[in-house]
């Protein structure tokens, strides 16, 4: 409805212009900011909004009537691109066949001629058509047109030749993508194809474009470490999330965890999976350093909680006096924002026990965990340590047993344990 609204305004108001005015014959082409007749303005705004809402029939009518009224070419450029836009391949044809008749010699022209033939399966023609342009304007953008036909009839050696010149003449990553793609897919030069992509990378920098094909390249090859590469210099340029992940995903597909570490730390992203990893690695220090970051930024209770495990971890029963302090600390902090989680409940009467702060007061947060889990090894052997620690070796050694049944007998720190308490109950039989 909008159209013909359009259209008929057109109609009504340039039918009334034509009666008192007459078409512009022009001998010599104007220049396209000289304005040519009265209602030019007028006629390109009409033209340009039927564009715009598709109507691109009576677009190519004004353009065609802006052309004749004003002989600039540039109309008769968007006349001709909207007849394509129409489908109307012979028209074009017939038409530029016309205007080049008469004398006209223009690049442009041709190449709407050449888009016509090819669309009409006439590739023969559009080909002997576009080697003429490309010999007359040695330009980049027609040596691809004719590599395009030659693509075309799958003559892929003389597509790439084209290709290569028009490269040469500008190392344009349009070009060469196309180069890459035939190289890689028809021809089946895969290293070829991936040793251009890189050496233009090299000297002009990865763009986006050039960057994701070869990770399509890669990835077809199964190339993990090429792949990596790519990223890394993706991600030094654009610094993206989505990129980011694929980089770590690598490094932890490859069990690299210290570069991956060295890539976390670096671009400081992803805290959280900092924190994982040095726990990987055992670097605890680190990890508790990171899990009170954490910590002071989120409020979460429970990377206070980590971090004094991981304190803990770091130094073990070398810890200074004013550490183990500020662990018990900590996790008397968690403990009372979470009273049953049982692995802080767990860690905070062993550490009481086996430091011998209080060794009844943390067998009382081991049995409390036990209350959650009655059958966890680990808070068995906590509890079993108390009694030992009490000097009472036939429970300590009871519970032992139940360790043992668990199936964690083999643990290092279980193995020492049973042994002390053997010693234990050895030396009470001698008195």
């Amino acid at each position: 409805m909008y159209k013909n609204f359009i259209l008929s305004c057109c109609i009504v108001f340039f039918s009334a212009c034509s009666m008192v005015q007459k078409p512009v014959v022009e001998t010599v082409e104007p220049k396209p900011s000289e304005k040519v007749f009265e209602q030019e303005d007028l006629y390109i705004l009409f033209a340009l909004e039927a564009e715009h809402i598709h109507d691109y029939s009576s677009a190519e009518k004004l353009f065609s009537t802006l052309y004749e009224k004003s002989h600039k070419r540039e109309y008769l450029y968007r006349a001709l691109q909207n007849e394509l836009r129409l489908k109307k391949y012979k028209n074009v044809i017939t038409r530029v066949d016309r205007y080049l008749q008469n004398g006209l010699q223009d690049a442009e022209l041709m190449r709407f001629k050449v888009i016509a033939l090819t669309k009409l399966s006439r590739l023969d023609e559009a080909k002997e058509l576009a080697l003429e342009v490309a010999a007359m304007t040695q330009k980049p953008h027609d040596y691809i047109m004719v590599s395009n036909i030659y693509a075309e009839q799958k003559e892929y050696d003389l597509a790439l030749k084209y290709l290569e010149g028009a490269y040469v003449k500008e190392y344009n990553e349009e070009i060469l993508d196309k180069m890459a793609i035939i190289l890689y897919v028809n021809l089946g030069r895969k290293k070829d194809a991936i040793a251009q992509l890189e050496s233009h990378a090299r000297i002009h920098g990865c763009s986006e474009r050039i960057c994701m094909r070869l990770v399509s390249f890669y990835s077809e090859e199964n190339n993990i470490d090429g792949l990596l590469s790519v990223y890394k210099r993706m991600y030094a340029k654009f610094k993206t999330d989505a990129i980011a992940q694929k980089i770590i995903q690598i490094y932890t597909y490859k069990r690299e965890y210290f570069k991956l570490i060295d890539f976390l730390e670096e671009n400081k992203i992803d805290d959280t999976l900092l924190l994982q990893v040095y726990a990987g690695v055992k670097d605890y220090k680190k990890a508790s350093s990171v899990a009170l970051k954490l910590y002071e930024e989120s409020g979460d209770i429970n990377y206070l909680g980590q971090s004094a495990l991981y304190k803990y971890e770091a130094f073990g029963k070398k810890i200074s006096k004013e550490d183990l302090q500020d662990v018990i600390q900590n996790l008397q902090k968690v403990i009372e924002k979470k009273p049953d989680e049982t692995l802080y409940l767990n860690y905070l009467g062993y550490i009481l026990i086996d430091h011998e702060i209080d060794v009844k007061k943390g067998m009382d947060y081991v049995q409390k965990a036990l209350k959650v889990e009655p059958n966890s090894a680990y808070y068995l052997d906590s509890l079993a340590w108390g009694y030992y620690k009490l000097g009472n070796c036939k429970r300590a050694d009871a519970i032992m047993q139940k360790v043992v049944a668990l199936g964690e007998g083999d643990q290092p720190e279980v193995k020492e344990h049973i042994e002390m308490i053997k010693k234990c109950l050895q030396n009470s039989k001698k008195r």
